[in-house]
């Protein structure tokens, strides 16, 4: 949920660490959204007697940034601290908890820090709505835990190959559904009661107040699942990331880019950012927040990667030129005409995962060398024949927006955002196109969408009308 803005903010918040044998790198951007909603924690050695162990967690915030901002400083002291992680061996140093400690002690720290954020003042007034996922994992000498609230998640790569991954806590899940309903919260278009598109998290104070339930029967439950698995040798890194970053890239898809990176830069940094800005051009219209934590196996650079990468550059630089040097009618080619050009090329060695999207900082360079006076190529109204008809269409969205206010407007805004973000990518888009994509992220299954949008937008439609009074409704219509 929230508003978007005309153009994305593109500067990154990085950071960068090692430790216990593990090396990490962190970014974050915030998109297209009008906020940051991400926090993240980072800590290599662990205080009061863990310091061999290492905790990272990315938080995706929404309705606000408070409960991830708080969670992000204070989630980890309210897991080690509780009696379930430390059990009995409190006295003991190095202090070493059991593996069933561990877990229950994660569950506990979740469900306290909950509570513990309900007496806010601004969130008990009802003056602050927000709430946050949060994924994260706990990594011991011998052993990793997984964590995970919502619908961030963690992958583990191993032996160059995916080896397990977190499932996300969808209100569409059987079991998430079958809680909600007995709850007495129904799911629409694929949300709870149609506005929450996670069924747990941490805040949400709106969905954890029936009558007579636990705090884990609730609408939106905060328990966390947790996973443990051995560590191995052959562990290479593992990624946490927010919605903003799965959206547009799959599992495998994305270790493999990012496998593919580590072989051209040893920089985790960098090579988070390289995913950053590739989700960005692939279409992602949330905040992202990635973390790659490296282990001793992790890929190395390569010389044969490294140059193939290079000479992939220039193979772009020099088609991007000879794509200038044909104007078309209307004079030089804009930037979308470039990269639809690429696209329908056959380019040799692109990094898997990542495809073109993943170069387009290398095609913009070209570009913006070639044509210095060039217009804001990123106008997405009017720039082709049906330029006056999808004027109108914008229009149109943005005052249905702005007269609506029943619980669905952000459908309405994710459907605005569409619109501009197809334009911007040189597609078409209609109606139909920026309303089906708005009732699911963009990474979601193209079979779902056809079997279910229209069934969903017309018990969507038929909902709000009911609810609103007659006067907005006209207005609607």
């Amino acid at each position: 949920m929230g508003a978007f803005l005309d153009k994305p903010k593109t500067e990154k918040h990085n950071a960068h660490g090692a430790g216990n044998g593990l090396r990490y790198g962190l970014s974050s951007m915030q998109g297209w959204r009008v906020e940051m909603e991400d926090a993240h924690t980072a800590v290599v050695g662990i205080p009061q007697g863990l310091e061999s162990w290492s905790f990272f967690a990315v938080y995706d915030g929404h309705a606000g940034s408070r409960v991830a901002n708080y969670c992000s400083k204070h989630l980890l002291e309210h897991i080690t601290g509780n009696e379930d992680f430390r059990g009995t061996n409190v006295s003991t140093y190095p202090f070493e908890p059991t593996i069933e400690n561990v877990k229950n002690g994660i569950r506990t720290g979740f469900l306290k820090i909950d509570e513990y954020m309900r007496n806010f003042s601004e969130l008990r007034n009802g003056m602050d709505r927000s709430g946050s996922t949060a994924v994260g994992v706990m990594i011991s000498p011998e052993h990793i835990y997984f964590i995970n609230c919502g619908d961030s998640r963690a992958v583990l790569y191993r032996n160059a190959q995916l080896c397990f991954s977190t499932q996300d806590h969808k209100p569409c899940n059987p079991r998430e559904k079958e809680r909600i309903q007995n709850a007495g919260g129904s799911v629409m278009i694929q949300r709870v009661n149609g506005s929450l598109a996670v069924s747990r998290a941490l805040g949400d104070y709106d969905y954890k107040c029936v009558d007579g339930k636990g705090p884990t029967e609730q609408l939106v439950s905060p328990e966390p699942e947790v996973y443990e698995i051995l560590r191995a040798e052959e562990d290479e890194f593992i990624i946490l990331a927010c919605d903003g970053i799965w959206d547009v890239m799959s599992n495998e898809e994305l270790c493999e880019f990012v496998r593919s990176r580590l072989e051209i830069s040893d920089d985790l940094e960098k090579v988070c950012n390289w995913v950053v800005d590739t989700c960005l051009h692939k279409g992602s219209r949330d905040n992202m927040s990635i973390v790659v934590i490296g282990f001793p196996k992790a890929p190395k650079i390569s010389e044969e990667a490294v140059k193939r990468d290079a000479d992939l550059d220039k193979y772009l630089e020099s088609h991007v030129e000879e794509i200038m040097e044909k104007p078309s009618e209307d004079g030089i080619p804009d930037l979308v005409h470039v990269m639809r050009s690429l696209s329908m090329e056959n380019i040799p060695n692109l990094p898997p995962g990542g495809g073109l999207a993943s170069k387009r900082s290398v095609i913009e360079a070209v570009y913006n060398r070639l044509n210095p006076h060039r217009d804001d190529d990123g106008d997405p109204t009017g720039a082709d024949e049906g330029g006056a008809r999808q004027s109108t269409l914008l229009d149109t969205l943005r005052q249905l927006r702005i007269n609506h206010r029943g619980n669905y407007r952000h459908l309405l805004e994710e459907m605005l955002a569409n619109y501009r973000l197809a334009q911007i990518r040189g597609e078409g888009c209609t109606t139909e196109t920026a309303a089906s994509t708005a009732v699911m992220p963009a990474g979601e299954s193209e079979t779902r969408l056809q079997a279910d949008d229209e069934t969903r937008l017309q018990a969507d439609d038929e909902t709000r009308l009911q609810a609103d009074d007659e006067t907005r409704r006209e207005d609607i219509n």
